[in-house]
């Protein structure tokens, strides 16, 4: 399924966010999805196969539920920029966590009911990269 989704999408010279204004998401959301880590509903399925001119099979596919992460391999990833992410975690991770739990108390931030978007945004130093994480807070229950 990827790698047609991925053949397609490079033969028709398409970016995620054209492909996600044409089906109607995010256009992280549409990459994850495209990459097999979100399952697409069969409207979206079909919309997305339709876009790269893909068959029912890979429409079905997109709407498998997925065994997320398995990219990882639980190794440290060597790609430069997933391991900026890695890096990011390990050194402002436990920061992060302190401020949520100020804010918020004990609980988690939510992957599931979660967005996330990427935007370029001008720096006289150089353009930047700008993520904008937003997460339901999840309390932890006591009993």
């Amino acid at each position: 399924m990827t790698r047609a989704i991925l053949d397609a999408k490079k033969a028709k010279g398409l970016r995620w966010d054209q492909i996600a204004g044409e089906i109607g998401m995010a256009p992280v959301w549409t990459a994850t999805a495209c990459l097999g880590e979100a399952s697409a509903t069969e409207e979206i399925a079909q919309k997305i196969t339709a876009v790269l001119d893909l068959g029912d099979d890979v429409a079905d596919a997109l709407q498998e539920c997925p065994l997320k992460g398995q990219w990882m391999d639980k190794t440290i990833p060597s790609d430069p920029l997933l391991y900026r992410f890695y890096e990011i975690l390990s050194v402002f991770g436990p920061g992060v966590k302190q401020c949520i739990h100020e804010e918020f108390g004990d609980g988690i931030m939510s992957a599931i009911d979660f967005t996330i978007d990427v935007e370029r945004e001008q720096h006289p130093k150089g353009d930047r990269v700008k993520i904008v994480m937003n997460g339901k807070f999840l309390p932890y229950v006591r009993w």
